[in-house]
């Protein structure tokens, strides 16, 4: 049997504010406890905007640098809210 992520990636490269943020915020309400968010962004403010509205939310952030201009946010949703 196949196993299934828990990982929902978003491909967000070319989308500028306010866009990256509203669409991760779409898929926050839809994720389940345990499971995570990859955003892959070259808008330097989604790391900023992102991040910030995660941590209100209780949710787990970090950042890593992919390239000059491209991040992956990785978002995971606390089992304790």
């Amino acid at each position: 049997m196949p196993k299934v992520s828990n990982i929902v990636k978003l491909d967000l490269r070319g989308d500028i504010c306010p866009v990256p943020l509203m669409k991760t915020m779409d898929v926050m309400k839809t994720i389940g406890e345990g499971q995570s968010i990859e955003v892959l962004t070259d808008h330097s403010p989604a790391l900023l905007t992102i991040p910030n509205q995660a941590i209100k939310m209780k949710w787990d952030v970090s950042i890593q640098r992919k390239g000059d201009s491209l991040w992956t946010i990785s978002l995971t949703r606390s089992t304790v809210r």
